[in-house]
């Protein structure tokens, strides 16, 4: 039973590890939103280097989140308890599944936006032809 309980704990830890990050990976995202504002123009190197650490943090997050998942599906703590411990351990994995797919969508336009930002530089800098 002890056991048991030290991996909640670690699980429970390992997720609020995971919300700590998705508050940094904000935090990033607001200076860059705040550096394409700035009146003397973006700083390339420093959006750059913001963007390359928010892909890292959201590759870690969706990790993390795809093995509590995974490990939420093998851990059955409610296998002989009553029916409402069941459903709520349902919606609890429910809502975690949400949640990656929601860091899936924010990857993908992420991607894009990096697709469509190189397109416009390509656009606004044209390869000079020798």
């Amino acid at each position: 039973m002890e056991s048991q309980s030290q991996t909640q704990n670690t699980s429970l830890h390992r997720l609020q590890n995971v919300e700590k990050t998705v508050v940094k990976v904000l935090e990033l995202a607001g200076g860059v939103m705040d550096e394409l504002a700035n009146p003397m123009g973006p700083r390339k190197e420093f959006i750059n280097n913001h963007c390359r650490e928010f892909m890292q943090m959201i590759k870690d997050i969706q990790f993390t989140l795809r093995n509590e998942i995974k490990s939420t599906c093998e851990y059955r703590p409610f296998e002989k308890c009553d029916y409402s411990s069941r459903i709520s351990n349902e919606i609890c994995f429910d809502k975690l599944e949400y949640l990656t797919s929601l860091l899936n969508g924010l990857e993908e336009s992420i991607d894009r936006y990096h697709a469509a930002d190189a397109a416009a530089a390509t656009a606004m800098f044209p390869p000079i032809d020798s």
